[in-house]
């Protein structure tokens, strides 16, 4: 029986729910036990970072290029101390919000919210009322609500004020019960990016029927031009951008009008493929993948590189669109004109998970090997890696505080940065 791409996905899910253990967040003790459902609250870490026993990478992820890498130590002194490290075990950050003192995290184990103010946290899981899945892709804060995007178990949101959460899955609208990003205009509309299209809830309704529109390749007569979409950005005109596995695609006026590999998304298999050491090609576990890769002649590449893949996606102040590519490098956009960055331009990796913008406005990329603050439009690249205080060198989240701290979340830990100036 050969699976896809949503096959493969399901069977991780219910594997992953037979093989690990309880949650752990807390300190390194040279070894936790598995099953303690409220492990001690985390605290400064002073040896070496080394990752779980037995930790591997998810299906379709470049493996880790130093699994065990040695942490410098840290000042046993809290107030100067570089950094913080909080374990969550054999499980991926996906998400990272910092919303006063708590920072919600989202793992593949649930969602956790941590309180700065006295290192306590709570686990949301499906072991709960509420949550129907523990993968959990996305996090944020709309209208005073914790939103949840969900492995298979679609939408869910959660209400601080009466501590219950409120699940949407197709029965509601939602096109599909994978939800990847959520993103709400100035005009108070919400978008939704699922493993089926788009969904757009105007005025952010969830309970009027009504208001659930879905865009799809069909609906959209091929403008959007892939069902699985993985962000959704706001753009600086109003107009809607989307990252999909075939390329980015935009929506503006009531127009759809997307750009592959063919207009300049993403650099060419010749640039990147001596840079490119992972051969976790999606193409070997998913028919999917493989046919988009035989669509674009690249059936004989067999290592981790798909120029239309894009994985994240973020829009900066100056309205430029920035994409970040399976294997092909960091993108940028301006509407007319593309510009990829790669090794050769001094990127750690070529594979770019995660993009944030943060507070003040700096544009953060995450890689297979670090973090990188982007600058000067993209002419100035400067990495962190775990010799800088991050928990591991893949980076799939992060955020920033107010008061300059960085949250950045990879696999098998979240590490705290004090002021991270690069």
């Amino acid at each position: 029986m050969k699976l896809d791409h949503k096959g493969w996905a399901l069977l991780i899910l219910v594997v992953g729910g037979l093989v690990l253990g309880s949650y752990m967040l807390g300190r390194q003790q040279g070894g936790e036990e598995p099953g303690v459902a409220q492990a001690p609250a985390p605290v400064l870490e002073n040896s070496a970072g080394v990752l779980p026993p037995g930790a591997q990478m998810p299906l379709n992820h470049p493996p880790l290029d130093q699994p065990a890498a040695a942490l410098p130590a840290v000042n046993a002194q809290p107030a100067q101390a570089r950094f913080t490290h909080f374990r969550v075990g054999n499980r991926n950050v996906k998400g990272i919000i910092v919303d006063g003192k708590d920072a919600w995290i989202a793992t593949s184990g649930g969602v956790i919210r941590y309180d700065t103010s006295n290192d306590s946290h709570k686990v949301f899981d499906n072991k709960l009322e509420g949550l129907l899945s523990n993968g959990i892709f996305h996090v944020s804060k709309i209208n005073g609500k914790i939103i949840v995007g969900t492995y298979g178990g679609g939408l869910s949101i959660y209400d601080p004020a009466l501590d219950k959460w409120k699940n949407y899955n197709i029965p509601e609208g939602l096109a599909d019960q994978f939800v990847y990003d959520v993103a709400q205009t100035p005009a108070g509309d919400i978008w939704i990016a699922t493993w089926s299209g788009v969904n757009l809830v105007k005025g952010g309704n969830f309970d009027d029927p009504a208001q659930w529109e879905t865009f799809t390749m069909e609906s959209t007569g091929g403008g959007l031009p892939n069902p699985w979409v993985y962000g959704v950005e706001v753009g600086k005109n109003g107009e809607m951008w989307f990252a999909t596995e075939e390329g980015l695609a935009r929506y503006k006026d009531g127009e759809w009008r997307n750009w592959q590999h063919s207009d300049g998304l993403g650099a060419s298999y010749e640039l990147v493929k001596d840079a490119i050491q992972s051969t976790n090609d999606p193409a070997r576990a998913s028919m999917h993948h493989a046919q988009q890769k035989a669509e674009q002649g690249m059936q004989d590449v067999k290592v981790a590189y798909n120029p239309n893949y894009i994985i994240s996606l973020v829009v900066d102040n100056n309205g430029t669109v920035w994409a970040g590519t399976w294997g092909a490098g960091l993108a940028r956009f301006d509407g007319q004109n593309w510009k990829n960055f790669t090794t050769a331009e001094g990127l750690p990796s070529n594979h770019i998970f995660m993009l944030h913008l943060d507070r003040e406005g700096a544009l953060w990329a995450g890689t297979s090997k670090g973090l990188v603050k982007v600058e000067e439009n993209g002419a100035r690249l400067t990495t962190l890696t775990t010799a800088d205080g991050l928990f591991a060198n893949n980076v799939f989240s992060m955020a920033r505080a107010e008061d300059g701290t960085m949250w950045v979340g990879s696999f098998g830990g979240v590490a705290r940065i004090p002021d991270a100036k690069p």
